[in-house]
């Protein structure tokens, strides 16, 4: 082809496409409910199959199908929700041991007078299991018996984006493949109607919302086909999932054949491997036309459920989304990522903590119950946690960021419930006892999948990476 043809097959292909009134997404309705539309010859249609990994078989049988990760934005602080510190409540205004913090990371308190902070807020045992969780968590403490709190993780950035970003990715580098892309890459999707990899988000009204930005569940240097999807919190969660007025089957059997042709012709000559990622999301957008609608169609929910939750959906609010989480999860996705931003607590900690665990108490717990009550939680992980912890001294009245040491809580499918696992020490200020590094985490996730963490990797300039780089190990003391 000369460079001419070429020239004019571009200029071409983009007036069509930029021109074309009806839009690609209204395509999809037509094909669902008429699926022989856009037979070729009176034939089957054409169809791309569905993608299910390139992990065949499972290196280890699955515990789990799915993973639902409650993302708590900010940093809470695990002094006030999950680790108990009867000491730091003696030492109360007391200067913080010199032993303990000489030469260590410090975020905003470097070379400040450092002073123990006593806990805000008292904790309670709760369940048969006993195990400590804080009073601003009443709904959560009732769940006691079905979550595994750990007490030990350790992370590598004291700052929010950096710290964002090894969470999701397993590096501090920006530009590398999240956790849900990789589930997503590795073992494809239940569910052929709507992404593999779903993020929702909220804001909370009580502490800094710190920025999340799209990059913590971007597909880096995998196929962008495979990137997460952010479906908003009101109003239509998918812009233009709706056709336009007016465009009848026919028109649209006129744009999907010559857009096909198009990109495929486009692709023969190019040989970009993007192309064809288009195309695969063009099918997919087409397929979530009639599926998001019915995904946000609450009308199913019992009031007992809305209840439960307490939200009647589309608020925006964490409990909404909790809801969403579990229609997403009876629909086969693979992952879903919750972000609720406001946990960053570098002062009045003591109401606004309470305040803010108020907002996500009702909706965590509800969703555990109504996963287990469906048969759904034993096989899929639930994990709530944030970037890091919150020093054990004083800001003000309020606490700064932390990394040596902090909590999160798992539960479903092959965890041990009502098990509290690893310690930090009396100040709470380092793990340990049975230390879990954030790569430790991402490996016991994937083990759950079944899926060996050092089998799961993809070639790029010139080496293997993988989602826990070149550590990790599978904490199996939590393995039920």
């Amino acid at each position: 082809m000369t460079e001419l043809e070429r020239y004019s097959l571009l200029l071409a292909r983009r007036t069509f496409l930029g021109r074309t009134a009806a839009g690609l997404g209204s395509l999809a309705l037509a094909s669902l409910l008429h699926p022989r539309l856009f037979a070729a010859d009176g034939g089957s249609p054409p169809k791309t199959p569905a993608y299910r990994g390139v992990i065949h078989p499972r290196h280890y049988l699955p515990k789990v199908k799915r993973i639902i990760w409650l993302y708590m934005a900010g940093g809470p602080s695990h002094l006030e929700t999950l680790d108990h510190k009867p000491m730091l409540a003696r030492m109360n205004g007391k200067p913080m041991p010199e032993s303990i913090t000489k030469g260590q990371p410090i975020a905003q308190l470097q070379g400040r007078k450092l002073t123990c902070m006593a806990p805000q807020h008292p904790f309670q045992k709760c369940g048969k299991s006993g195990q400590e969780i804080a009073v601003i968590f009443p709904q959560l403490s009732k769940m006691a018996d079905n979550i595994c709190i750990i007490r030990s993780l350790r992370t590598q950035a004291i700052n929010h984006d950096p710290a964002h970003t090894f969470m999701n990715t397993g590096t501090t580098i920006s530009g590398r493949p999240s956790m849900g892309s990789w589930l997503w890459y590795g073992l494809g999707s239940e569910c052929d109607n709507l992404p593999g990899f779903v993020v929702l988000t909220s804001i909370g009204k009580h502490g800094q919302a710190q920025p999340i930005a799209t990059r913590q569940w971007h597909s880096g240097f995998l196929p962008s086909n495979f990137q997460g999807v952010e479906f908003r919190s009101t109003g239509d969660p998918v812009l233009y999932v709706n056709s336009p007025a007016g465009v009848t089957p026919s028109r649209q059997r006129d744009v999907v054949d010559a857009t096909q042709a198009l990109n495929q012709l486009f692709h023969d000559d190019s040989d970009d491997p993007e192309v064809l990622t288009r195309i695969r999301q063009y099918e997919m957008a087409f397929r979530m036309q009639t599926s998001v609608p019915k995904l946000m169609d609450l009308s199913g929910e019992t009031k007992a459920t809305l209840d439960q939750y307490g939200t009647k959906g589309g608020d925006g609010s964490f409990a909404s989304n909790c809801l969403l989480a579990r229609r997403l999860a009876e629909r086969g996705v693979r992952f879903i990522q919750l972000y609720h931003r406001g946990w960053d607590h570098h002062g009045g900690i003591k109401s606004n903590i309470e305040l803010t665990a108020r907002e996500v108490d009702q909706g965590a717990a509800a969703l555990v119950h109504d996963l287990k009550q469906r048969g759904l939680l034993d096989d899929t992980l639930v994990v709530w946690g944030g970037e890091f912890g919150r020093t054990p001294m004083a800001q003000g009245s309020g606490r700064d960021h932390h990394i040596k040491g902090f909590s999160i809580w798992m539960a479903g499918g092959g965890v041990k419930p009502g098990l509290t696992y690893g310690a930090t020490d009396e100040f709470g200020y380092n793990a340990v006892e049975n230390i879990v590094e954030v790569h430790d985490l991402h490996a016991t996730m994937l083990y759950l999948l079944g899926v060996d963490h050092e089998k799961l990797t993809y070639p790029f300039q010139g080496r293997q990476f993988r989602l826990t780089d070149v550590s990790g190990k599978v904490v199996k003391d939590i393995l039920a």
